[in-house]
């Protein structure tokens, strides 16, 4: 391995969680930048109706786009697998597997969101108001998301591999890139959302490229060969098992997403600006919690490989410590600091901006449960039991919550934003309590057999 690798099999746990932590952290952080730059932009120069556009394609473009993201997932589980268990050749075929689908998942991925994108707005009951923007922002989005698979695939491989800091350089760049070519497009050529779009593309694309030449200079078993990409059949199998389950699970989430998004939409467009600006100062809090989920999945992995059960059941317990901290104090600060974030997206509604505090209260504060359930999520990942936790969370987020949309919400008295988002709370506390029970069934019948 190279020296910027972090060792999970041996040393320090905490330490070493902490220090492989908190580059994916910052690496989240500055990924949703792009986003947030955005809205930011937009919102300056082109006015809420802009942020309210933007900000209604996030949950039809996660829920296109998750499904092949969960195979990312498998590939980096059976990476950390194979390292675990020194089968160097295993980690060469997965990783040259892993290339080719992630090129695939990306063409089809164009052609159904370039193709559909009106429609899927549409379904969502977005605004005639802000369909028009909205449709050009997630057309160009997925005229360049084949850059978007490749770094999530190329990025769960080095994770796996034990590194964290390189991801965080090349987000770094693309970042900046990012920034900058939003105020030339937008306010240097006054593109609107098509520039940020724009923006955003063409910074993942570096993103992209920078993070395939560094699998092409790795000197250990998950060096990238382009010529010898192709289809290993065992791989690819292992890469499904794992990550089809999780791909279905992260669909299923958004269509969850979807429907609060639609039942969002029904409150209008400022409503629909303010909570839009809420969910991107949520997202920050959201990718530090999900940065322990992925430690959870790489350290678990290759501990199992490796048959050293004793540090799977600690990297448990210290993540979940680790995450509960991290969420209750980043909850409580974005919370804190609300109505001075909010203003940095909206100029011209306070409207706008008190529905977006709402937003923050009922999610933010309670937040550290969803990092639980994501850390219980990706240790079960981690032990390859990656059916389980998705039919957990199916039932208990995406199901849950759907019931509640037509159940407890369409009650009149129910019928507001603060019932709304009630629901999200309820079912991470309610998943993370059957997950972690699970993981503790599924970790002791492995010990055992060992």
């Amino acid at each position: 391995m190279s020296v910027s690798n972090q060792n999970m099999l041996q040393g320090s746990l905490f330490r070493g969680i902490v220090s492989y932590t908190v580059p994916i952290i910052l690496t989240s952080v500055l990924q949703l930048l792009f986003n947030a730059a955005d809205l930011i932009v937009v919102g300056r120069f082109c006015g809420s109706l802009s942020v309210a556009a933007v900000g209604a394609t996030g949950a039809i473009t996660n829920l296109i786009i998750n499904f092949f993201i969960g195979l990312s997932v498998g590939a980096g589980v059976t990476v950390a697998h194979a390292i675990g268990g020194h089968e160097d050749r295993a980690v060469h075929c997965t990783v040259h597997t892993a290339m080719p689908t992630a090129l695939l998942s990306g063409v089809l991925l164009t052609v159904v969101g370039v193709g559909f994108s009106e429609t899927f707005l549409r379904l969502m009951g977005t605004p005639d108001t802000v369909l028009p923007l909205s449709a050009v922002y997630m057309k160009i989005y997925f005229g360049g998301v084949t850059f978007t698979m490749v770094y999530n695939f190329c990025a769960a491989i080095l994770r796996a591999a034990g590194d964290t800091k390189s991801p965080l350089v090349f987000l770094s760049i693309a970042g900046v890139v990012n920034v900058v070519l939003n105020l030339v497009f937008v306010r240097g050529f006054h593109m609107n959302v098509a520039g940020v779009a724009l923006a955003t593309t063409i910074s993942q694309g570096i993103s992209a490229v920078l993070v395939v030449i560094a699998l092409m200079r790795r000197t250990d078993a998950c060096r990238f060969f382009p010529g010898q990409m192709r289809i290993y059949p065992p791989q690819l199998r292992k890469i499904v098992r794992i990550g089809l389950p999780a791909g279905i699970q992260g669909s299923l989430f958004s269509i969850s997403n979807v429907l609060i998004q639609s039942s969002v939409n029904s409150f209008g467009d400022v409503f629909m600006s303010g909570s839009a600006a809420s969910a991107n100062l949520e997202g920050f809090v959201y990718v530090c919690l999900n940065a322990f989920q992925q430690t959870a999945v790489n350290y678990t992995g290759q501990n199992l490989g490796a048959r050293q059960y004793g540090r799977i059941y600690r990297t448990l317990w210290i993540c979940l410590g680790l995450v509960t901290a991290v969420g209750v104090g980043m909850g409580t600060l974005v919370w804190a600091l609300g109505p001075k974030l909010l203003s940095f997206y909206i100029t011209d509604s306070p409207q706008a901006l008190s529905d977006g505090m709402l937003r923050l209260g009922m999610i933010c504060l309670p937040y550290f449960l969803c990092g639980l359930m994501d850390v219980s999520t990706g240790a079960l990942r981690g032990l390859g039991a990656s059916f389980v936790p998705m039919v957990i969370s199916v039932l208990g987020v995406c199901g849950l919550r759907i019931l509640w949309i037509y159940t407890v919400f369409q009650l009149p008295a129910c019928h507001t934003p603060f019932w709304l988002f009630l629901s999200y709370p309820i079912s991470w506390a309610v998943t993370f309590v059957i997950e972690l029970l699970s993981f503790l069934a599924v970790y002791h019948r492995m010990a055992r057999a060992q």
